[in-house]
């Protein structure tokens, strides 16, 4: 068993080794003259080139291998075959003599592994540096995509197997154009992240991106992922039979490959398409949920967002200092950046021995243990570890530095606070006043906004507190519906009562700078409360 493990561990490395030596041509001195034939073979489906149609091809291109004759062409192709980019072909040579024969005798064609890599060596040419949008309004139909698939799911008879696929197969198209996204442009994010050099106008347009795009970002990721991790979770019991069930209406390449295992044929590899198997379903719950205890990719979105910010008020304190008079350094480190990349290796050493100060350490001033003895031939690589104090690795003293800080005085602070809250205060106490004098006159007055705040406040409260009975019919059967005989609510620091009773037939129209508001089969009545008329009586009578 341990030999069967080790032979499939080699089968698995000798995999990986010749995947891998298919992208050799990128990183080969030829890789411009590579990359101009790959592209050639990429611009054409299921066709077979020889090298005289590959140079025509070339010269019309325009390509950096243009001027490569039959030979060195042959050559090349040769090696692309080696590493596995391209095939030889089997096709038939009809040739009307014996040169044409010789010219078109050797065909070669794209191999799958060859097509795929040509084709993201391709984007990253053509986008490696651009700042690409976060297809943000994909998230949206996501989140539409797997509530519907989850009522048509959970629905008596459950969803018809060719609609399942069809919206199945959707939801994951767009599930995965918002991922890739979302990680291009994080990616190009922390490539800005990692600059220190940043100017003005850099500095600018970084801190719009950050504050504008990635919040809106964040902010719209945060509000959506609860609701998909809600439908997923509404879905996740019913994924397998539902899987099943797509499987028996269409398997696709997935029955031939089972049909040639039948018949005692090599078996045909198949990748099925996103959301055909379980565990699609369990990376895209990941991506929004913590099911393993590592954190969401919602989590690790939200944390790369802490540390853009945090880089870019790095920054901003930087070019403060700068603009506060002290000295940059930008430029003595950028020529001394030049003087390493010009010097030769003994002379780069004297310069970081005389810019850095890294000469030979000669003395530590922290002695031993007491009862370890070491030579003085023992080597530093070798030798005890000597406990080094905090303060004087990084200050390179012992004393304490610095003072206590005073207590700061926060009257000026508890000040502001007690008149914004009188403030307050006497505004809720006039809308009070207000609301009493408009008390059975509300068609005749026009509120305002804190008053009818107030009145909206008082109201809740009311029908929150209404005893609510079901009413009954003649016959002694109960009707559907309830009567409101009457509510209250008050406010005892405002002196202020309202009641709430319910007459059939009439409409009550509240007019405020806010709008209008029209109660149907309510009247309202404001008055005092009762601890304020008993405390008038008291005063009066005293």
């Amino acid at each position: 068993m341990g030999a069967s493990a080790s032979g499939a561990g080699q089968d698995a490395d000798e995999e990986a080794r010749r995947r891998l030596n298919a992208y050799t041509y990128l990183s080969a001195p030829e890789r411009l003259e590579h990359v101009a034939i790959m592209r050639v073979f990429c611009g054409t489906l299921l066709a077979d080139l020889a090298v005289p149609d590959i140079i025509a091809k070339l010269r019309q291109a325009g390509a950096s291998a243009v001027g490569l004759d039959a030979d060195t062409l042959t050559v090349r192709l040769e090696q692309l075959v080696q590493w596995g980019n391209l095939l030889r072909s089997s096709h038939t040579v009809n040739a009307s003599s014996i040169s044409e024969y010789q010219r078109s005798r050797s065909r070669y064609q794209l191999s799958k592994l060859g097509e795929r890599i040509q084709r993201d060596a391709d984007g990253v040419l053509a986008e490696a540096d651009a700042a690409r949008e976060v297809s943000n309004e994909l998230l949206a139909l996501v989140e539409r995509g797997l509530r519907e698939l989850a009522d048509l799911v959970t629905a008596p008879g459950g969803v018809e197997p060719q609609d399942g696929l069809e919206r199945i197969s959707t939801l994951f198209v767009q599930f995965t154009e918002f991922a890739d996204s979302i990680r291009d442009f994080y990616a190009y994010l922390g490539q800005v992240l990692s600059r220190y050099d940043l100017d003005s106008a850099e500095y600018q347009g970084f801190k719009d991106l950050l504050l504008d795009y990635v919040e809106a970002i964040t902010e719209d990721v945060a509000f959506r992922a609860p609701r998909i991790s809600a439908a997923l979770d509404t879905l996740w019991p019913h994924i397998p039979a539902l899987l099943d069930r797509l499987d028996s209406h269409a398997q696709g390449l997935t029955g031939l490959s089972a049909q040639a295992q039948d018949e005692s044929r090599p078996a045909v590899r198949i990748q099925r398409s996103r959301g055909r198997e379980f565990t699609d379903w369990e990376g895209l719950r990941g991506w929004f949920s913590n099911t393993d205890g590592q954190g969401s990719q919602v989590d690790q979105l939200r944390d790369a967002t802490l540390r853009a910010l945090q880089s870019l008020l790095a920054n901003a304190k930087r070019m403060l200092r700068s603009a506060t008079g002290e000295m940059s350094r930008r430029k003595d480190l950028l020529r001394l950046a030049r003087w390493f990349d010009e010097a030769a290796p003994r002379d780069a050493h004297d310069i970081a021995v005389a810019a850095f100060g890294l000469y030979g350490a000669r003395h530590l001033g922290i002695p031993p243990a007491t009862d370890e003895v070491v030579p003085a031939y023992t080597s530093w690589w070798t030798g005890p570890v000597v406990e080094v104090p905090v303060a004087l690795r990084e200050r390179g003293s012992r004393a304490q530095r610095g003072r206590a800080s005073a207590v700061e005085d926060h009257s000026a602070q508890k000040q502001l606070l007690r008149e914004a809250a009188r403030q307050r205060a006497a505004a809720r106490a006039a809308a009070a006043d207000e609301l009493r004098s408009a008390s059975g006159r509300f068609a005749e007055v026009r509120l305002t906004s804190a008053a009818l705040s107030l009145l909206l406040e008082l109201l809740a409260t009311a029908l929150g507190n209404a005893q609510l009975t079901r009413p009954i019919s003649t016959g002694g059967e109960r009707t559907a519906g309830f009567d409101l005989d009457s509510a209250s609510s008050e406010d005892a620091e405002l002196r202020i009562r309202l009641t709430v009773r319910r007459t059939a037939g009439t409409q009550t129209v509240l007019y405020s700078a806010d709008g209008d508001l029209l109660l149907d089969d309510l009247e309202l009545d404001i008055g005092r409360t009762s601890a304020a008329v008993d405390g008038e009586a008291e005063a009066s009578v005293s």
